[in-house]
């Protein structure tokens, strides 16, 4: 199904008086506020392929209705939740849960619903049904080189695939490496999968980045071969100027001050970009602002004043996608509220006086800078973007206008009530 223009307008006829009013209080306190609506209107998140059917874990998986059952309907999927926010206007697909079997007719399609096509990311951490050799004991750290020569074949088909779909970048992440001591000389497992790496970096078209995600454990749990960001930064240095490190919000231990380590890797360049979600206690892959928003919030701060130091775009020189599992939530509902999240952060952030703050430090003034900071994220920054949404043609409110539609009703009259979603 699609949502037509005429039910968005009518939606927002309904909410208009109540929006203006909002936004006319919290405007009236922001200078700038059209430059800031600007930057809000550009700023878009890729939704990745995978998100679109309920995730699980390794007990168990409860299928959602109406699950996409392919690529076709995936995109379909993205284009509902665009035209609804008008600010998810890419797809990032996974390779091989969801292969285009013919690239011309797939970007028509996504083109149909105002989309392109995001970083394509490769699969060496399961076994495919056709895969000669398998990847229990690691990919492209393997032992064996006949398997790591099978991983970066994988990998140049990917990039393969992406060229034929316009994307820019491939993401590879790794479950390489132990689950016990002895397992794995960790020395040459490194040198292996940078071995491996430099011959997939070597098949990147000369306009192509790959990026490298790095997560500290699961499924191995006593070493991962790429396990922080220091080893992906080494990795991405070793490459060359087209391998960058990608932060998975949800790849950190407990407590790990991730906006430093977005600071340091904007400074150096080697930022590639995030997959957003949400923790608790490890990689719960929760949705984006549940849990800790105000963490979210200090990584815009320093990703806003690190960018515009460089003179960088903000919605277009990094990449930015949602990587969630959303276990018990409608999938399209999950992800509303993810974008909805991160583009409230980065609200919050481009209201901060950079000056102020700056002036505040230089003082060591440590009372005034949390004033600055929590003046801005304390900002009901909503209005904003349902104006942002409005100017754009989206709706006021996504979510209320989906579930009034009944979109997930008319989807599993149209898809059924058992679907499972490719790749999962």
């Amino acid at each position: 199904m699609e949502i037509e223009k005429y039910q968005v307008d009518e939606h927002n006829h309904q909410l208009e008086t109540g929006h203006k009013k909002k936004l006319e209080a919290v405007a009236a306190g922001i200078p700038g506020v059209n430059t800031i609506l600007k930057k809000l209107t550009d700023f878009q998140i890729a939704i990745p392929s995978w998100a679109l059917g309920t995730g699980g874990t390794r007990f168990g998986r409860f299928s959602g209705g109406g699950e996409p059952r392919s690529l076709e309907e995936k995109i379909g999927d993205v284009g509902l939740i665009h035209a609804l926010n008008r600010s998810s206007n890419s797809i990032s697909l996974h390779i091989p849960w969801d292969i285009p079997e013919n690239a011309g007719e797939i970007k028509t399609l996504a083109a149909h619903h105002g989309l392109h096509f995001d970083a394509v990311n490769s699969n060496t951490f399961q076994d495919q049904p056709n895969d000669a050799l398998s990847y229990k004991y690691g990919s492209l750290n393997h032992v064996d080189k006949a398997v790591r020569q099978q991983a970066i074949a994988h990998n140049v088909e990917v990039i393969k695939y992406g060229v034929q779909l316009d994307s820019k970048a491939l993401s590879v992440w790794l479950a390489d490496g132990s689950n016990f001591p002895g397992q794995l000389n960790m020395r040459g497992a490194f040198e292996r999968t940078l071995e491996s790496l430099q011959e997939i970096y070597a098949a990147l078209p000369d306009d192509w980045k790959v990026w490298i995600e790095y997560k500290p454990y699961e499924p191995n749990f006593y070493s991962t071969t790429i396990g922080d960001w220091g080893q992906s930064y080494l990795l991405s240095s070793k490459l060359g100027s087209k391998a960058q490190t990608l932060v998975d919000l949800g790849h950190h231990l407990g407590s790990t001050n991730i906006e430093q380590i977005v600071a340091l890797l904007l400074m150096e360049g080697k930022l590639a970009g995030f997959h957003f979600n949400d923790s608790k206690y490890g990689d719960d892959d929760l949705t984006v602002g549940s849990i800790n928003p105000y963490q979210l919030f200090l990584i815009f701060n320093e990703l806003v004043e690190g960018m515009d130091a460089r003179g960088m775009n903000h919605a277009t020189s990094i990449g930015w996608m949602i990587d969630a599992s959303h276990n018990v939530k409608d999938p399209i509902e999950d992800l509303i509220q993810s974008v909805e999240a991160i583009k409230i952060a980065y609200a919050q952030a481009l209201l901060i006086d950079q000056d102020a703050l700056k002036a505040a430090q230089q003082q060591n003034d440590v009372v005034q800078a949390q004033e600055i900071l929590q003046d801005a994220y304390r900002t009901d920054v909503r209005p904003l973007l349902a104006e942002a949404r409005l100017r754009a043609g989206g709706a006021l409110n996504p979510l209320a206008l989906f579930r009034s539609l009944a979109v997930r009703k008319k989807l599993i009259a149209e898809r059924g009530l058992k679907t499972i979603s490719t790749g999962l």
